[in-house]
């Protein structure tokens, strides 16, 4: 049986480069080098035929330890909720009113950055509070 080492998480989109420096921001992740023989991503995307041409952008986690998150240019647009979602881990180990402003303070710096947020659920009797939330092309996304 072979053991999975690396996982990559894919996003349809219209504008891969422009979502990809989205998830930069929220994530603290970095565009990665270009491919050898190429001083920019820049020069790289001019060598590709036209059709081909910002049709993809990745960016990595510069500690190596979170997924590569790699965006794809497809011609549809999203029509329905995803069947999967990344949850933002920003209210890890915090409870109540302290994992609640936590989450606040990033709802509204990634609103800054084009994000959307849908609704805030607050804490209950089973569950503590968490945000969902939209990026900049409607892919939905959790601060919890």
């Amino acid at each position: 049986m072979v053991s999975v080492k690396q996982v990559q998480v894919t996003f349809d989109c219209a504008e891969p480069e422009r979502v990809a420096r989205f998830w930069c921001e929220v994530l603290g992740y970095v565009v990665p080098p270009p491919p050898p023989g190429f001083a920019s991503w820049e020069d790289y995307d001019r060598s590709l035929p036209p059709e081909h041409q910002g049709a993809a952008f990745a960016c990595v986690d510069p500690t190596g330890a979170g997924p590569r998150l790699f965006f794809q240019r497809v011609p549809e647009g999203r029509v329905v909720k995803n069947r999967v979602h990344l949850d933002v881990r920003v209210g890890t180990g915090l409870v109540g009113e302290e994992r609640l402003a936590a989450l606040m303070a990033e709802r509204d710096r990634l609103i800054a950055l084009g994000a959307v947020c849908v609704q805030v659920l607050y804490a209950d009797e089973h569950n503590e509070s968490c945000i969902p939330m939209q990026d900049i092309e409607g892919n939905e996304f959790c601060l919890d």
